[in-house]
């Protein structure tokens, strides 16, 4: 997907983010500079709120969404933070992984029924794709009003022209160089060398998609990748393929998981081994084979979290999760994924 395209919306005036936007539960107190999202983010996500998060958040005002409530959780994956809602299906938000490094920042996704969709590796990179697709698409004067509502920090990230003075007249080549990696340009490339029958560049592209470091986290490169294989008629790498993506959070596929079972020839009984890992007797026996107990939590909870992405049965979930991650000392982990509005 085009994720610029993703937050376009019907054009009406800028009206900047202001503390406390008729949320139902204010986060930050009277004299707190923060934005009801950042003092989410600070105080219960118990993480660093992004520099730009705001004029983020700004963009998408501009283009005439309503920004929803940091804690507006219900339905969803219980590990992100929304900030938009797209459509009744879709929402733009920030994923908090439970276990990231303090240096690592939160990734920018689109959360649908059965899991996430990667953005932007962060709120910046996201900003700057934006602006880039807004110079591109746009004549001069209708793209002005999503560069005024990122203000200085745009000026940072992107300068009107700068796509038609690089010289590269692919949008998506510009994004991969300038910009960063995203999985729908990755992909548009891939599926450009085998529509010119380039199968040997296909594969190459493929590669570099999966490369570790990436995309940390996401399954999509893999299961991407088993899905080109597939259809480059090497069956045997592809079902390896699958199997490899399979083994990362079923709920960052990209795909429904029923799609790559498939490939990876996986039947049914594949989900039964995951619900009888999450009952007190898997666990156990998890422990008594040597796992830590911390460890035999944190994969129960992984377990539990991939089962719920099945049907996108979030909710059902949740206090098992939580007591997971309590079990395994994140205690502010287990209370983020608990919260609701």
């Amino acid at each position: 997907m085009n994720c610029g395209a993703a937050v376009h919306g019907r054009k009406r005036g800028l009206i900047l983010l202001r503390v406390g936007r008729n949320f139902s539960r204010s986060f930050c107190s009277s004299s707190s500079p923060l934005s009801e999202h950042e003092c989410f983010i600070k105080d219960i996500a118990k993480a660093q709120p992004p520099k730009h998060l705001t004029q983020l958040l700004n963009i998408f005002i501009a283009r005439g969404k309503s920004i929803v409530s940091p804690g507006a959780k219900e339905g969803l994956l219980p590990l992100t933070i929304p900030l938009v809602r797209m459509s009744p299906g879709s929402s733009i938000a920030l994923l908090r992984w439970p276990t990231a490094p303090p240096s690592m920042e939160m990734p920018v996704v689109e959360v649908q029924k059965h899991g996430v969709w990667f953005l932007a590796n962060n709120v910046d990179q996201f900003i700057h794709r934006i602006l880039v697709e807004e110079d591109v698409s746009k004549p001069e004067e209708s793209s002005q009003e999503i560069f005024n509502a990122v203000g200085e920090a745009g000026l940072k990230l992107y300068s009107k022209g700068d796509f038609a003075s690089s010289r590269l007249m692919d949008l998506d080549a510009y994004l991969l160089r300038k910009v960063g990696l995203f999985p729908d340009s990755l992909e548009r490339k891939v599926i450009r060398h085998i529509e010119n029958g380039d199968h040997v560049s296909a594969l190459v592209a493929t590669e570099f998609y999966t490369k570790r470091g990436n995309f940390p986290g996401f399954a999509r490169p893999f299961a991407f990748n088993a899905k080109v294989l597939l259809k480059l008629g090497r069956s045997l790498e592809a079902k390896d393929a699958a199997r490899g993506a399979l083994k990362s959070s079923w709920w960052t596929l990209g795909y429904r998981y029923e799609e790559i079972a498939r490939i990876a020839e996986w039947g049914d009984e594949q989900i039964a081994q995951y619900k009888e890992r999450v009952t007190g007797e898997g666990k156990q026996r998890d422990i008594d084979r040597g796992k830590p107990m911390a460890q035999a939590s944190l994969d129960e909870a992984a377990f539990l979290l991939n089962l719920a992405s099945l049907e996108g049965t979030w909710d059902e979930s949740l206090d098992l999760v939580a007591q997971c991650y309590k079990e395994a000392g994140l205690n502010d982990i287990a209370k983020f994924v608990l919260y609701r509005d």
